[in-house]
């Protein structure tokens, strides 16, 4: 049962998104088939879409890419020593060596990380964040928590912890 207010679409008090009208579609063309599951997983990505071309417009603010924030982030979050080997950069950020060294030496070169050999063995070596890298990923993280606490401002605490644990169990088996 839809009602039309200003020309949107609402239904059981909210409105009608994108993905509705694409799920209305598909059980309209093959009504024999299930397509449930678009109802939470296109939402799903086109939160994804959204979320990376906002993030990359904030980074943008502060002279970094979605990629480069990841690297200083995950240096930043790093504890004592606050260190990372490139193995532990990969593992966190899902790229292949050849990627982490390039955007190791890109990092560098701007003075946001640091390369040092590792004292406990010399073939090794550490990846730390400088001092104009953590200010720097700490006014971007600052930006983005703020902008993202807007974009999740409809829900209260008890949704948003909801939406939280029925997330973790979907992604949670595709991160192992």
């Amino acid at each position: 049962m839809s009602r039309y207010t200003e020309g949107v679409a609402v239904r059981w008090g909210r409105m009608e998104d994108e993905v509705e009208r694409l799920v209305r579609g598909w059980r309209r063309v093959l009504p024999a088939v299930d397509v449930s599951p678009l109802e939470v997983l296109s939402r799903v990505s086109r939160l994804a879409r959204y979320l990376d071309r906002h993030r990359t417009v904030i980074f943008a603010r502060h002279d970094l890419e979605i990629w480069s924030f990841d690297v200083l982030s995950a240096l930043r979050r790093a504890t004592s020593p606050a260190h990372l080997s490139p193995g532990q950069l990969l593992a966190q950020n899902l790229v292949t060596s050849g990627t982490m060294t390039n955007r190791l030496n890109r990092l560098e070169e701007r003075g946001l990380v640091r390369r040092r050999q590792d004292p406990l063995d010399a073939r090794s070596v550490r990846v730390g964040i400088t001092p104009a890298g953590r200010r720097c990923v700490d006014k971007a993280l600052a930006d983005l928590v703020s902008r993202e606490h807007a974009l999740l401002a409809s829900l209260n605490a008890a949704e948003l912890s909801v939406l939280s644990g029925l997330l973790n169990r979907v992604v949670a088996p595709l991160d192992e």
